[in-house]
């Protein structure tokens, strides 16, 4: 949730509509907070549950939207909200997370003894660990033009071994995904959400390879590789850019032909964030290698991502009502039941 609104925000700010880019930075504000909030209760009050989803392998993945919804709240302190302490100060704290997140999950992963096979272990969440990596390497580049040469250095050379790294993550991951698709009966139940992120994994590598191009001026490491950065750009791009339309025709087969019915999920917040990322990636990226027939493209996302991002507000508030009335009624009469302990 916090990243769907996150990167409309930016989307908006980016592409010249900042009363709303503003309104969604400060509502983001508080749904970050409120999530964290819930987080902690959880945390203290059902540490075992919290753990165990964590080495989940379907469940686990999930944990890594901790450190891109940091990331994504830093970039807009810091475009937005011109707070460039309070951007650092994500930025640190998405890193800490990262370094907790991914060494926590993936080495549980390896050693548990019970594992679920390919067919139920697999699903697009796992590149959620993709967009972590990468969201930290946009944060680092929009941060070094900010400080001296030493830290810039540094910075850039940080924003560069994570996209590389997160590159190679999703060729390891996409490859499992992939193989799934194709060899694995797939089911309208199994095809969740968050095989949006098979986009937007490559959409957020776009936005960072473009930054890191854009930034290659101030850089000796970076103006080194500028044709292995443009080339890399333009390879995620172009990836991310064919998930497209299998995507859709595979949102066409799960609703229109298996009637699978269109009920609110929280997981319906992983399709509203890559189609606002591919439209803030390509706005970026046409910018940066002048690629000007694109310029179309953009605000025709931010518009999908804006109206994806309304439906689901709209979805969660009718899903939060239906409850409290259920649950108004059932303390009335004793038959709701409490919830799991």
């Amino acid at each position: 949730m916090v990243m769907a609104s996150g990167i409309v925000s930016l989307g908006a700010h980016l592409l010249g509509m900042p009363m709303l880019a503003r309104c969604l930075f400060w509502l983001n504000l508080v749904i970050f907070a409120c999530l964290w909030s819930l987080t902690a209760l959880r945390l203290l009050r059902h540490s075992k549950r919290f753990f165990a989803d964590m080495v989940d392998h379907r469940r686990g993945p999930g944990y890594f939207t901790m450190v891109a919804g940091s990331a994504i709240v830093g970039a807009q302190f810091l475009l937005i909200g011109g707070r460039e302490g309070a951007a650092i100060v994500s930025f640190a704290a998405g890193c800490s997370l990262w370094l907790l997140l991914t060494y926590a999950i993936f080495a549980s992963f390896t050693i548990k003894r019970d594992k679920p096979n390919l067919e139920e272990g697999i699903s697009g969440a796992w590149l959620l660990a993709v967009v972590a990596t990468q969201s930290l390497s946009v944060l680092g580049a929009m941060l070094a033009p900010r400080f001296g040469p030493s830290e810039r250095l540094t910075l850039n050379f940080f924003s560069l071994s994570m996209w590389l790294w997160g590159g190679m993550l999703y060729i390891w991951t996409m490859v499992l995904i992939f193989y799934r698709y194709m060899f694995f009966k797939l089911s309208p139940r199994d095809l969740t959400p968050p095989y949006w992120i098979n986009m937007g994994a490559m959409a957020i590598s776009t936005l960072a390879g473009a930054l890191l191009v854009e930034h290659s001026a101030d850089a000796p490491l970076l103006r080194s590789l500028l044709p292995f950065l443009k080339g890399f750009t333009l390879f995620y791009w172009a990836a991310g850019t064919w998930w497209l339309p299998m995507l859709v025709v595979l949102g066409i087969w799960r609703y229109l032909y298996a009637r699978f019915p269109m009920r609110y999920d929280p997981q319906y917040w992983s399709v509203v964030f890559p189609i606002g990322m591919y439209a803030v990636a390509t706005h970026e990226m046409s910018r940066v290698l002048a690629i000007g027939f694109l310029d179309s493209i953009p605000p025709l996302f931010l518009y999908a991502a804006l109206a994806a991002w309304v439906t689901v507000t709209a979805g969660l508030g009718v899903d939060l009502r239906r409850r409290m009335r259920r649950q108004s009624a059932g303390a009335g009469d004793g038959r709701y039941p409490s919830p799991p302990q």
